[in-house]
């Protein structure tokens, strides 16, 4: 590389910048330092009149971005459900913009599209999902949600006689779409894509526990028993970690005649692990599946995964054919099943990961990080000051901080719970975010970095302590 007069200065330089920041994480900042202001001052030069070196625009880059990073690929980052990146995937991320495949056929991109064939069939079996299932790799989980949806939408629609590829949503049976009022909000934006929009969602209040109860879903499904009806269901609440009861809520909606869908944007990885398996009994019962691949797997951003079990239906959503392309009659040509057309080959840090990790790696990986965020919530729920509204049972927990002045309303314990929080992420030792839980706000633990060890849980919990101390000084 060196000798090669055009890449190699520039990505030498490039390592160097990469292999330091990586290098900082541990003792930098965990939140980001510089204003608004100042990264719009650095980055908004005018519009270079001619070319620069590339060495140079690197360096500047670098030098500009300062201060304006989070460091989420370390392992004090517990604001919401990011990870970092394994060394492997971010080795082979780093190949695959160098290989810069176009990963949307096999003709283009072989190696991408056979890589992706093998993701597939490792990831369906670490995640105990029917092997005959069809799948899709793409940007997040919010794109699997459209791509699962699409096919459902077909599916359901289908068994009403109606081509919705050919004829679309204008005059087809109205689809219902059921569901637990804790849903993320990506699956809103998915229908409104899908063109399905937000009237069609019918949200029912989740048990106490969190979960979408039998006895809640089954008089809902009662009431229209013949109307097209995709129930969906959550492995893993974004505040709780929920799971829905699969066994007892699948079958029933099956026997509604409803497509059963999971958002498992990350819970859906705790089938990876025998200590926390149990939590996922039933799930692949359902017809289709989400998850994301940056968050749990920490492969390098953008990475999602879709899981469909009627392959046929999947393929009518989303399989596209024309007589300007090199269609393959042996290979599997992803454009059949995602909704991208030219596409990064994502599948090579996907691939990496689960290479490097292997079954027992991925499984350390998840039981690690629930370990760790039962440590933090336990430990800082010890502090005189904090509450413990939510103990992890994989990792995620709710923290709140009480005002502790006398007479103090709902409203000041808000106040004050954000302002821990607040004095938490300013102190740059550990960076978490305030959720509204129930109608309070309080702090959100997500641990689902790969590189959390356990003195960034000590550092991090003494970071808690010392925000308690300062607040109560300063009130």
């Amino acid at each position: 590389m060196k000798d090669d007069p055009v890449y190699g200065p520039v990505l030498q330089e490039t390592v160097r910048h990469a292999l330091a920041f990586l290098s900082s994480l541990p003792h930098a900042s965990v939140a980001a330092t510089a204003t608004l202001e100042e990264l719009r001052v650095r980055l908004g030069r005018p519009l270079p009149a001619g070319p620069q070196e590339p060495t140079a625009v690197m360096d500047q880059l670098v030098r500009d971005v300062q201060g304006g990073l989070t460091g989420n690929a370390g392992g004090r980052f517990y604001a919401w459900v990011i990870g970092g990146s394994v060394p492997a995937a971010l080795a082979a991320d780093w190949m695959t913009s160098a290989w810069d495949q176009n990963a949307g056929m096999y003709a283009v991109a072989p190696a991408a599209a056979v890589v992706e064939e093998v993701c597939g069939r490792w990831l369906l079996e670490l995640l105990g999902l029917p092997p005959q299932a069809s799948f899709a790799l793409v940007t997040g989980c919010q794109m699997a949600h459209v791509t699962c949806l699409a096919a459902a939408r077909n599916g359901v629609l289908a068994r009403h006689g109606w081509d919705v590829e050919q004829r679309g949503l204008m005059g087809a049976p109205p689809i219902r779409i059921v569901t637990g009022d804790q849903r993320h909000g990506t699956i809103e934006r998915a229908l409104r894509l899908l063109g399905l929009g937000r009237d069609c969602l019918i949200d029912i209040p989740v048990a106490a526990n969190g979960q979408l109860t039998a006895a809640a879903l089954a008089p809902v499904l009662a009431a229209a028993p013949s109307q097209p009806t995709i129930v969906l269901l959550q492995a893993g609440d974004l505040n709780t970690g929920s799971f829905d009861p699969f066994s007892e809520v699948i079958p029933l909606a099956h026997q509604s005649g409803a497509w059963v869908h999971i958002d498992g944007a990350f819970g859906l990885w705790a089938a990876a692990s025998p200590l926390h398996r149990h939590f996922t009994r039933g799930v692949e019962r359902a017809d289709s599946w989400a998850t994301d691949g940056h968050k749990w797997l920490n492969v390098p951003y953008d990475c999602g995964y879709a899981f469909v079990n009627d392959r046929q239906a999947h393929y009518r959503s989303m399989g596209h054919h024309a007589n300007y392309l090199t269609h393959s009659q042996a290979a599997r040509d992803q454009v059949d099943w995602n909704p991208e057309y030219s596409r990064r080959a994502r599948g090579f840090a996907t691939y990496a990961a689960l290479a490097s990790l292997g079954r027992e790696g991925v499984a350390r990986l998840v039981a690690g990080c629930c370990q760790h965020a039962l440590a933090l919530v336990t430990r800082a729920g010890a502090l005189p000051g904090v509450e413990v509204l939510h103990v992890p049972h994989i990792n995620q927990g709710l923290l709140r901080f009480p005002d502790p002045a006398p007479g103090a309303t709902e409203e000041n314990h808000d106040r004050h719970t954000e302002a821990v929080v607040a004095q938490v992420v300013a102190s740059g030792e550990a960076m978490f975010a305030c959720t509204t839980w129930r109608g309070r706000r309080c702090m959100r633990v997500s641990v689902c970095g790969w590189a959390t060890r356990e003195t960034d849980i000590e550092r991090a919990v003494q970071a808690i302590e010392q925000a308690l101390r300062k607040s109560k000084h300063s009130s």
